[in-house]
Formats: C-alpha cells, sequence, structure tokens
C-alpha cells in the first residue's frame, strides 16, 4: 500500500460540523477515510455528514467539555468500527476581549476558555489512546492558533490555552511514541465564523498584513492535517503552522 494511502482507516473529528473540521472530513472522506464528524447541532452534523464523499461515515454528538461524553464518543466509534486511527481536534471556542481590559476576562470565562480550547483535547486523546495505541500506527493532531506564539488573538485567555496545545503535542508526542503520533496544525486567520463579530471588513485588514496577501481558507488547514496523515509521517511532537507568514509581521 502507497504511504499515502489513507483507505480503510477511521477518522474522529471532534467540531466536524464547523468550517475548519468540515474541510477536514472531505479532504479525508476523498482518501477513503471513513469519517466520524461530531457536534453540538445534530441536525448540522447530520448534514455535514450528507454533504461528504461516499462512505462509512457517521454523524456523532459530543460535547468537548464533558470527559464522559467523550468517553461514550469512543465506545460508539468502537462498537461501530472496531477501530479509530485518526483523532482530529477542531472544537474551540472564544470571544473577543481587549487584552488590556482585565475586568472583562473573568474567571468563568477564562474556566471556559481552557475547558474547551485545552482540557477537552487533552481528555478527548485520552479517551481515544486505547484505540489509537491498538494498530501502532495512531495519529492525533490537534488545531491550534499562532496566538499561542505572538499573544496577539482574541483574548489573554485563548492566546494561554493555544500555547498549552503547543506544549501538550510535545509532551505527549514523547509520552504516546511510538504508537500514536501528535502534532498540532496551527493557523492564522481563517476565514470562518469561529471569532464572533469578525466581518469581511476585519478579514480583509488582515490579509493586508499578511505577508501571503490574504487569509486562510478551511481546506488551507485540512491539507496541513492531511499532510500529517500521509507525507509527514516521521513528525511528532511538533506544531506545523500554516498562516501565510502572518505570524511574521
Amino acid at each position: 500500500m502507497h504511504m499515502n494511502s489513507l483507505s480503510g482507516k477511521v477518522a474522529v473529528i471532534l467540531g466536524g460540523s464547523g468550517g475548519i473540521g468540515f474541510a477536514t472530513g472531505s479532504a479525508l472522506a476523498e482518501l477513503g477515510v471513513s469519517v466520524v464528524l461530531t457536534g453540538r447541532n445534530a441536525d448540522r452534523t447530520e448534514r455535514a455528514v450528507a454533504a461528504l464523499s461516499a462512505g462509512n461515515h457517521l454523524a456523532a454528538s459530543a460535547e468537548v467539555s464533558d470527559s464522559a461524553s467523550l468517553r461514550q464518543l469512543a465506545d460508539d466509534v468502537r462498537h461501530h468500527y472496531g477501530r479509530a486511527d485518526i483523532l482530529v481536534n477542531t472544537s474551540g471556542f472564544t470571544k473577543a476581549v481587549p487584552h488590556a481590559d482585565l475586568d472583562a476576562l473573568d474567571d468563568a470565562l477564562i474556566d471556559e476558555l481552557f475547558a474547551v480550547n485545552w482540557r477537552g483535547q487533552f481528555a478527548a486523546i485520552r479517551a481515544f489512546a486505547p484505540l489509537l495505541r491498538a494498530n501502532a500506527d495512531g495519529l492525533v493532531v490537534n488545531v491550534g492558533s499562532i496566538a499561542g506564539r505572538t499573544g496577539q488573538g482574541s483574548n489573554v485567555a485563548y492566546c494561554a490555552a493555544k500555547a498549552g496545545l503547543d506544549v501538550m503535542a510535545m509532551s505527549l508526542g514523547r509520552a504516546l511514541a511510538p504508537e500514536i503520533r501528535v502534532l498540532n496544525v496551527s493557523p492564522g486567520v481563517v476565514d470562518t465564523a469561529f471569532v464572533p463579530g469578525r466581518d469581511s471588513s476585519f478579514n480583509d485588514r488582515a490579509a493586508k498584513t499578511t505577508p501571503l496577501k490574504r487569509i486562510g481558507q478551511p481546506r488551507d488547514v485540512a491539507d496541513a492535517i492531511v499532510a500529517c496523515a500521509t507525507s509527514l509521517r516521521f513528525a511528532t511532537g511538533t506544531t506545523i503552522v500554516v498562516d501565510g507568514g502572518r505570524q511574521l509581521g
């Protein structure tokens, strides 16, 4: 089998009904992967699965901040497929808070940001590790952000949580090797509705200050995730930046 072939593998994509998650599911399905898309809205997730190319795909409900929900998802995947080869963590949440407005970033918001953007990713890996380890060729890809490197992002806690994903890749890349590889893909501004309040004018300004003179598209990030599963098979414990050079600014 060619090293880039993913036919017969099973990928679970947390946040799979979102922009990056769906683009990733589409790209993997095109390569013969059976794809599990999760989301909080069952109807939206079902529609996303129906839009994938033909295959043995599944829509599932999961709450990334609820570890019991993630354990149940792993059990459901085991029951349905008997295996899981790729786990992609695209779930996330943020809210724009000026970095200098310390009072606006209250404890409840900080806790929610870390629960959804760091703890949930770790909990998903923990839940799926036995399945990923079983075939001795498991892969985890977390979607981070250059905010974790630049300290510039929607709020201070979001930046910190994304920096935590970079460190998690190093820690778990070491701890779970050689059976499971752990990588991060780190985008800059991407053309999705992820950050509330960002509109086309924001995207236009961001494009002008990005060296490659455009913002990212979901497929740009998806292609990097696919590369983690195909051509970058000797990589683990590191972060791949896909930002059009934005962090250079």
